[in-house]
């Protein structure tokens, strides 16, 4: 049940939140109170009537209600629904209504009968959009209301598709979704064109006037508007807000999600450590030290009592004495990240006084060359967070690997296949009697802008991304012979709300690990791409490795997560950061540059509509700015990496 991990009110928090380990612990807590309320009902002889929402977020959650229903019996005959929302105008069989969604995670899967669902129809004439609004709040009301209302939370700050703006006195209308969320949905629908720019949905009012509201939230891409949420104003610019003035409403919440509130960001805010159950390790000094350099915009060597004093850092003062000792152990800690060998110094190209490991541990000092291996989700995964990285271990003498995850073919346009079938036809290249065929195609195309659905196109897109990275690769010197292409079995589902990693997947990644036996491997570690391919994949890694506990080779070695292009890591948590020159920025470009399809596209979520090798460069030089401004050396550019440490990622969960 959720209750017992609601968290005893904190100063700045305006509402109540439940904080998990875990989304999928989380979820089963969230289904645990929905089965206990429909449960109650039955034994009442009443209806349990239930307000859901769709999107990734109660994904897990509509899983364990079906495992519910099928391993404990829990019947859905005594349920009635109400979908938050549907796009609009949009057909329920379209593959990205919501329609479609609930019935494919729920509906279909459980025995509630079909006349006690109601989700907002997306074909209804314009004419009679009003009406039919009007006429879906009389439902809930003639229901009895909502009992239980799901909701997740967009990076809007929208709940439902009440955008900023929404008044509070708003019931189901039509409405227009702001740009943030069309881009954001753009993914799904096959880009911005395609995508809807109208919604049917419930109001705030309609939603406020739910008996209990629960609002789950996972990953670091939802965690300052959730700050912002549940410790800011109430406000129409945050409709998420609103929660805050319901009697019966929480905020539920995996770590991520959580990461930027100020009992886990800056909990000494709050009061000394120790009173709160925490302590002055070494995480802890340098979230604290910089976090003050940041406030007082000063160097941290010259930050004084005085700056700690005023930010309530007095309880650090005590445990160094000084300020003076507390920005040595916080400007140490940082400066040991930096390392401009990631895989480790030649021993006997060394000189007094050279650091052969840091911030490697001790273990690997007499290792050289090393194997490495590059797990690299996407087939540009690689050179785009790690092109430097993967550039200089390359350089320094190292063996270096590259694991490509999955094919990377959805996000291939029609018009690429196009122009190689085009090239293969008018070069006089094509097999004998496939010429035919090929030029049916290009004539198709030119005709309908598009290429027929096929397993052979998208074998053919999948073949283009594969030659595109061997391309990539070649510009950081990487041979063809060290490129392992795993087409991972759990990419193929055609939706990828419905991947699911399997055996196949698992033992595809450990067969791996074991033919090489890396002494360094590099894995995406950002749960928060769109589609959630980074997610799985990080998933299918910690199983493999699983697997593999025992080995001695997997003992000695290191474990390296960077961050996708949709995150980057805090300053506090990373582990090793690697500068780059000018030469190797560009080398990089060069190398991404070489994803031809990937390029001249909007392709990063959000406000920022710039490329993947934009955002890379961005990334790296901000990095660098961030250190430099806390009084490190000045580089043109870093590349950042956290330690592997499995408890920090219990949170993934399917999507």
């Amino acid at each position: 049940m959720i209750a017992p991990h609601v968290l005893p009110s904190a100063r700045f928090e305006h509402a109540r939140i439940a904080a998990f380990g875990s989304s999928l612990e989380a979820s089963h807590c969230v289904a645990s109170e929905i089965a206990e309320l429909i449960r109650s009902r039955q034994r009442a002889g009443r209806k349990a009537v239930l307000g859901l929402a769709t999107g990734s977020t109660p994904v897990s959650l509509y899983a364990e209600l079906v495992r519910l229903h099928r391993e404990e019996g829990l019947s859905f005959a005594n349920v009635v629904t109400f979908n938050l929302d549907e796009y609009y105008p949009i057909s329920p069989a379209h593959l990205q209504s919501y329609s479609h969604f609930m019935r494919v995670h729920l509906f279909d899967a459980v025995d509630i009968p079909p006349g006690q669902v109601h989700v907002p129809d997306g074909t209804v004439p314009k004419g009679r959009v009003d009406a039919y609004c009007g006429a879906f709040e009389e439902e809930i009301r003639a229901a009895g209301g909502i009992d239980f209302q799901i909701l997740g939370i967009g990076r809007t700050g929208h709940i439902g598709f009440n955008e900023p703006g929404s008044s509070l006195r708003s019931i189901t209308r039509l409405v227009a979704l702001d740009p943030l969320t069309r881009r954001d949905a753009a993914g799904d629908f096959g880009g911005d064109d395609a995508t809807p720019h109208f919604a049917l949905g419930m109001g705030v009012r309609t939603i406020l006037s739910a008996r209990r509201i629960v609002l789950m939230a996972w990953g670091q891409h939802k965690a300052d508007i959730v700050r912002t949420a549940i410790e800011g104003e109430c406000s129409a610019q945050v409709p998420a807000s609103f929660l805050q003035e319901h009697d019966n409403a929480v905020f539920v919440l995996d770590q991520a999600a959580a990461g930027e509130l100020t009992r886990y960001r800056a909990p000494w805010q709050l009061g000394p450590l120790t009173e709160q159950g925490l302590s002055w390790d070494e995480r802890m000094t340098r979230r604290a030290i910089l976090w003050l350099s940041q406030r007082c915009e000063k160097a941290i060597l010259k930050l004084t009592d005085d700056d700690y004093n005023e930010a309530g850092l007095q309880d650090l003062l005590r445990v160094y004495g000084s300020a003076y000792e507390a920005n040595l152990a916080g400007f140490y800690q940082l400066q040991h990240t930096i390392t401009g060998w990631p895989g480790g110094r030649d021993p006997q190209r060394t000189r007094p006084g050279d650091a052969l490991v840091r911030p490697l541990r001790a273990a690997s000092a007499g290792v050289y060359p090393k194997r490495a291996l590059v797990l690299s989700p996407h087939p540009d995964d690689d050179v785009i967070s790690m092109g430097g990285t993967l550039c200089r271990l390359v350089d320094q003498g190292h063996e270096v690997h590259v694991a490509y995850e999955v094919s990377g073919a959805t996000a291939v346009g029609d018009e690429a296949v196009w122009r190689a079938l085009a090239f293969t036809r008018d070069a006089g290249l094509a097999q004998p009697g496939a010429a035919d065929a090929i030029s049916d195609l290009c004539r198709g195309y030119d005709t309908a802008g598009a290429l027929p659905g096929s397993p052979d196109i998208h074998r053919w897109k999948a073949l283009i991304r594969r030659h595109e990275a061997t391309s990539a690769a070649r510009v950081c010197g990487v041979p063809s012979g060290r490129l392992h292409f795993l087409d991972l079995p759990f990419y193929a589902s055609a939706s990828p709300r419905t991947r699911r990693i399997g055996e196949a997947d698992i033992a595809a990644v450990h067969r791996l690990l074991m033919d090489l036996r890396p002494h360094l491997i590099y894995a995406a570690g950002d749960l928060d791409d769109p589609h959630g391919t980074h997610r799985l994949c990080l998933r299918v890694l910690r199983e493999a490795l699983a697997r593999a506990a025992g080995e001695p080779w997997l003992q000695e070695a290191e474990l390296w997560l960077y961050r996708g292009a949709w995150a980057e890591w805090p300053l506090a948590e990373i582990d090793m950061a690697v500068p780059l020159s000018p030469v190797e920025v560009l080398r990089r470009r060069r190398a991404i540059f070489r994803h031809q399809t990937q390029k001249d596209q909007s392709l990063f979520i959000g406000k920022e509509r710039s490329e993947f090798w934009e955002r890379s460069e961005d990334r790296g030089r901000r990095l660098a700015q961030a250190y430099n401004s806390l009084g490190l050396a000045e580089y043109e550019a870093i590349e950042a990496f956290k330690r592997y440490a499995p408890d920090d990622f219990v949170r993934l969960a399917p999507l």
